[in-house]
């Protein structure tokens, strides 16, 4: 007696249309055996339609090589067959794709959402995947940075395309890889460093790194990291740039004031460094406890506890800066600039003495020729306000006791918490109205 064992397979379409056939002719049903038309272009190699018929018959292994093949799609009218693991990588699997070829396709429990296929007699229709909207020259970009192949971004517009189409997919890892950045080692601060804008920044990569203190102490500053989400391993010291002229400094008390969106940016980046520093919260409980919390308090530097509503700065002689379009060195030791009895204003003069001064080489510190140089003397006081067009800072985080200006002599000193001191980095400046209006444009007429 054999005792092979038929092992029962898992019904297909064509089984169950069949035995349902033989079942009732044996039980003398009219009619006979009804032809089974399979009503398919034998020369239509559409993905979707292949997988709808896969669902349709019940073919679970033709179901599974196609789940797993190449996705076919259509961008803007032009085809595109997608590898599976092209978008698979930190921060791209969820995509537009992915997403939307289960609930589009449905699964094996639900092959065809919001129709009922028990009743269904021939695969319905089911239209293409297509993404009729968008550039098939960016997607191609896209599929091009995705597989590891160098992408050059011809201009800020094309930058502009591709991480709108980043967000409309779904890409976040390439995201984060378009975005404008610079990274770069610098041996005079023996750390790496990389150079974002302030409004490519996200919460999840901002990290505090405090400066090393004995291990019975916690760290009395430190500097504010940066490493780019899904993309970046290791984290760098971070240099931010802010734009659009919505940045203005008041020399007389070394501090900026920002306006529109950037303070609304700054505000937001203040609090996030104090959310991973876990700093206590400086809203009023009365304002924590209304509708919406700390959301509905107005975007303000002094609505987290790093800052004032303007916020304390340092231009040391280390920054670079363009001042009404020529470059310009800060002097503060010009002869007439101080009273009798006053200090010299230099860097070590302005911070503590914990703080990590970047100290410059004799051969680094020669100075460019007096024609292309602007020197100013004066006090601070002279200086005014300037406009910053464009400005890159270093965050530095410390106790507000230990940044002390020689020319707040006699005013109150705020004693404990901690601040942040944006660490002039590059300015490109203007000094005030005056210089606004020298570098205005006549409108084009034509």
């Amino acid at each position: 007696m054999s005792d092979v064992v038929d092992t029962p397979r898992a019904p297909s379409y064509f089984s169950t249309y069949f035995e349902e056939q033989i079942r009732r002719e044996e039980e003398g049903a009219l009619g006979g055996i009804k032809t089974l038309y399979i009503d398919r272009d034998p020369d239509t190699t559409h993905y979707v339609k292949l997988y709808a018929d896969a669902q349709f018959y019940s073919l679970p292994r033709l179901i599974s090589q196609l789940f797993e093949s190449d996705i076919s799609t259509s961008i803007g009218g032009q085809h595109f067959q997608i590898p599976r693991d092209a978008f698979s990588g930190p921060g791209n699997s969820s995509n537009l794709f992915t997403l939307g070829f289960s609930g589009f396709l449905g699964t094996r429990e639900d092959p065809f959402p919001g129709l009922e296929s028990r009743g269904l007699v021939r695969p319905p229709p089911v239209p293409p995947q297509s993404v009729p909207n968008r550039s098939p020259e960016i997607f191609a970009d896209l599929l091009q940075l995705s597989r590891g192949y160098p992408l050059t971004i011809k201009d800020a517009n094309h930058r502009a395309q591709l991480l709108g189409d980043c967000k409309y997919y779904g890409f976040k890892g390439l995201m984060h890889k378009i975005f404008a950045h610079d990274i770069s080692y610098n041996a005079e601060r023996d750390s790496s460093e990389i150079v974002m804008r302030l409004e490519d920044l996200h919460k999840s990569g901002i990290s505090f790194y405090g400066d090393a203190s004995p291990s019975d102490q916690s760290p009395l500053g430190g500097w504010v990291y940066y490493s780019r989400p899904f993309v970046d391993e290791t984290r760098y010291e971070a240099i931010v740039e802010i734009n659009n002229q919505e940045t203005k400094v008041d020399f007389r008390s070394m501090r900026a004031t920002f306006y529109g969106n950037t303070k609304a940016r700054i505000s937001s980046l203040f609090q996030t460094v104090a959310d991973k520093m876990n700093l206590p919260s400086n809203l009023p409980l009365g304002l924590m406890m209304s509708a919406g919390g700390a959301s509905a308090a107005p975007a303000s530097p002094a609505n987290t506890p790093l800052s004032e509503d303007r916020v304390k700065i340092y231009i040391g002689t280390d920054a670079h800066i363009v001042l009404d379009g020529q470059d310009y060195i800060m002097d503060f030791h010009t002869s007439g600039s101080q009273t009798e009895g006053d200090e010299a204003l230099t860097p070590g003069s302005l911070i503590g003495s914990n703080w990590p001064i970047p100290r410059r080489s004799p051969q680094i510190q020669q100075q460019f020729p007096p024609s292309k140089k602007r020197k100013r003397g004066g006090s601070l006081d002279e200086f005014g306000e300037w406009i910053i067009k464009r400005g890159q800072w270093r965050m530095r985080v410390q106790p507000k006791a230990e940044y002390q200006q020689p020319q707040m002599k006699g005013r109150t000193q705020e004693q404990g918490g901690m601040e942040i001191v944006l660490w002039a980095v590059k300015l490109d400046a203007l000094s005030g109205q005056r210089g606004r209006n020298m570098g205005r444009g006549w409108v084009n007429s034509t």
